[in-house]
């Protein structure tokens, strides 16, 4: 064959054609599918942090303001499961830790404080893997509130 103008073969065989498209399909099917497995997990980190985080808010303004020492329990333990909940999670007994500084835990100027757990497993793990690895996310919140020095009633 003749050379054309560049110095090319006319009619030559294109070795590379099309794998470039392949190439990078390849490419971005390994680079995306950890990536939104790395999104995935974090959003459920994310959202075990909010509903930790706001059940124990919750529960120490409860326990902080609310007579009577059971009825505060009850409606702390509601709180906490009611924003774990919301975000998509159980809420278990014991996710729930309660430490007053005074007994009972409304006396006036006393801190109380709630500490929210919450276990995050990560999504899709096979069980051989969790056999031999850690396939959860532990989350911990802990929030103090000071009763009232006011407080209508007195301690109760």
């Amino acid at each position: 064959m003749r050379p054309s103008r560049g110095g090319i073969e006319r009619g030559a065989p294109e070795r590379d054609a099309g794998s470039a498209a392949v190439e990078f399909l390849a490419v971005g099917v390994l680079l995306l599918v950890p990536l939104l497995y790395l999104v995935l997990c974090l959003g459920r980190v994310q959202a075990a942090t909010f509903a930790a985080e706001a059940g124990a808010r919750e529960a120490s303004r409860v326990l902080a303001t609310t007579a009577g020492q059971d009825v505060a329990t009850r409606r702390a333990e509601a709180a906490v499961g009611l924003a774990l909940r919301d975000q998509g999670f159980p809420a278990v007994p014991g996710s729930l830790v309660v430490d007053c500084e005074a007994s009972p835990c409304r006396t006036p100027d006393a801190q109380v404080a709630a500490t929210v757990s919450v276990d995050v497993p990560l999504p899709l793990v096979p069980g051989f893997l969790a056999r031999a690895v850690p396939t959860s996310v532990g989350v911990e919140v802990r929030r103090v509130a000071v009763a009232d020095r006011f407080a209508a009633g007195g301690p109760g």
